[in-house]
């Protein structure tokens, strides 16, 4: 089964299934002789972590993980594959139905029956699991430290939407990073944060779920990254960004309805070219432009919910009804804030370091 990598210079890949042992990561070509925080990686990695309260699955994983290779004895990156692995310890196969004869709507069960068979382990949802993504945050922390400490390139990404509730918008001209209190839900403006918990706590106990979006700003990235056509920066950070699970979509700086408003105008300030709006996102050409990148991505609701739904018996070529039970997330924006900043992390450092 391919897709599961990622970049040039620095190549990452994810393995592992939702309900098999172990999930993880090879990250190959990252720089040497960088000290691991083992605080803010565990930290970050906790950010994503499953189980942790009433607006994430219940599936509870402790998400540590485990060093194979690529640190000497130091704990220093010795620029060979760093490859990390992470046990799944708590898997209840027994709460999902045979996906391959029953797929659920809105996941991706019946496109993989089309595409691998009946041989792919449909279990938890298998490779196209949201569970994946925690290797993806163990790979991205690995880049966010180093772009701070070798750029002083600074991450940070906050819940935009949730249903109908949005958060305030951030100054993306003079960004103030990070964007909400570290450990708090993840969000700007805590009311706004507040009628987003009882949204998705409202979906949760109708048996529903809720979709939202997720902004992320990237400040302190230089100018001159990407190019022109099929080498924009755009088109490399979306690439990742459709990786995630459940995104469906992608949207750079913001489109105002006329030129005369759209347009940034430049200006100088403190002895640099800059733009007095930030509608282009940081990005002109696809290529960067010193202003602080911001886009947002779009997230659908999570299609494992426990509203009967009708799907089709594959076998018998008769139409049925499913509803599902498990654990399951009513909202996985939350728990994918820390994922959009591990994916754009990691597709900044590799066209960093191919000097793109």
């Amino acid at each position: 089964m391919s897709g599961n990598c990622i970049g040039e210079k620095l190549k990452i890949t994810v393995f592992g299934q939702s309900h098999g042992p172990a999930i993880g990561a090879v990250v190959e070509g990252f720089p040497a002789g960088i000290t691991l925080d083992w605080d803010a990686l565990s930290f970050f990695m906790a950010r994503r972590a499953p189980g942790q309260n009433a607006w994430s699955t219940q599936r509870r994983e402790a998400d540590r993980p485990k060093i194979l290779s690529g640190l000497n004895e130091d704990g220093v990156t010795s620029g060979a594959p760093i490859t990390a692995e992470i046990e799944n310890t708590n898997i209840r196969s027994s709460d999902y139905p045979d996906l391959h004869t029953f797929p659920r709507p809105g996941h991706a069960d019946f496109a993989a029956t089309l595409k691998y068979g009946d041989q792919w382990d449909h279990r938890g949802g298998g490779p196209f699991s949201g569970r994946l993504t925690a290797p993806l945050c163990f790979a991205g922390a690995l880049c966010i430290q180093y772009l701070k400490e070798k750029y002083g390139v600074e991450i940070a990404a906050h819940i935009a939407r949730i249903g109908s509730i949005s958060d305030d918008v951030p100054d993306t001209v003079h960004p103030a990073l990070p964007l909400y209190e570290k450990g708090a839900f993840p969000v700007i403006n805590s009311q706004a944060g507040e009628k987003m918990k009882e949204e998705i706590e409202a979906a949760r106990q109708a048996g529903d779920s809720v979709d939202g979006q997720i902004r992320c700003i990237v400040k302190n990235l230089p100018g001159g990254l990407g190019g022109p056509l099929f080498q924009g920066l755009e088109g490399k950070l979306s690439l990742g960004l459709f990786g995630i699970p459940a995104v469906k979509g992608v949207e750079f700086g913001e489109t105002l309805h006329r030129g005369s408003e759209n347009n940034d105008p430049y200006c100088v300030e403190e002895g640099r070219i800059r733009t007095l709006t930030n509608h282009h996102g940081g990005i002109l050409g696809g290529i960067s432009t010193g202003m602080p990148l911001h886009f947002t991505v779009k997230f659908k609701p999570t299609p494992s919910i426990a509203v009967p739904q009708q799907t089709v018996n594959t076998k018998e070529m008769i139409e049925t009804e499913m509803a599902l039970r498990g654990r399951h997330d009513p909202c996985v924006v939350p728990r994918a804030v820390p994922v959009v900043e591990a994916v754009t992390a990691i597709v900044l450092t590799d066209m960093i370091l191919q000097g793109a």
